[in-house]
């Protein structure tokens, strides 16, 4: 039986916004969307673009998804939302008109590129090809998690890459590459600037974004079972995310 959370359910949302603007950074997987086995797999439920299309009217623009995924694979699963976004951890960013904010990331070296396929290959694991980044899933393999993390950190050191770990699953990304340096940026830029943050999300990769809403005196909301330094709050799952949103 799952262990029950010992941070409390955050207020309603309507009730935050009747004291002042308020700008929402959503994680999707787990979050918006339920885990599957590997990324391909996942269940988008049926009008979520429109729903959140809502949710960003009523926050006045106010809204962000800052994901894992490649935003290019987060438009295969989601379609092309108007909604501000930032993909590969928050090292790809765009506002709700399209724009870029920031520079473009680099992609993976491909020498590293190379090492983790031919692990994966070794280790029967699932690597997943990111614009920005690349994933080593063993999610199949759960006992293969320590030796995938030891040689993901590795390959990191050698080609000055940093080390995103998740949910079974281990990501070589660029320096700097995580979701609070996407919510800061994002906050510097209208329409969130004065805003008060709210990061939800459900993974350990989620914690940096939840501690940067800290930073602009905001704060970060918990999805399951993972217990987490940053949160205040705390919702059960996908389901009551949604419930939460008013999706």
């Amino acid at each position: 039986m799952a262990s029950r959370s010992p941070l409390p359910s955050p207020p309603d949302l309507a009730d935050l916004l009747s004291v002042g603007p308020v700008a929402l950074f959503l994680d999707f997987d787990g979050t918006l969307v339920g885990i599957a086995p590997r990324p391909g797999d996942i269940d988008v439920p049926d009008g979520l673009a429109d729903r959140l299309h809502d949710l960003r009217d009523r926050l006045l623009g106010r809204l962000a998804l800052v994901s894992g995924r490649a935003l290019d694979d987060l438009e295969i699963h989601l379609g092309a939302v108007s909604i501000a976004k930032a993909g590969s951890h928050g090292a790809s960013r765009f506002l709700a008109d399209g724009s870029r904010l920031g520079a473009a990331p680099s992609g993976l070296p491909e020498a590293a590129v190379e090492e983790l396929r031919d692990f994966a290959n070794q280790h029967d694991l699932y690597y997943e090809t990111k614009s920005h980044g690349g994933a080593l899933h063993f999610r199949g393999e759960p006992e293969k998690e320590q030796a995938t993390l030891a040689f993901a950190r590795q390959v990191a050191d050698r080609h000055d890459l940093d080390v995103t770990s998740g949910k079974s699953v281990a990501e070589l990304v660029r320096p700097g590459a995580n979701k609070g340096a996407a919510l800061k940026a994002f906050m510097a830029v209208e329409p969130f600037i004065g805003s008060t943050p709210v990061f939800i999300g459900d993974d350990v990769t989620d914690e940096h974004g939840m501690a940067a809403a800290i930073e602009f005196a905001g704060f970060g909301i918990a999805v399951g079972e993972r217990a987490s330094e940053a949160a205040r709050y705390h919702l059960q799952d996908v389901e009551a995310v949604h419930n939460w949103l008013n999706l």
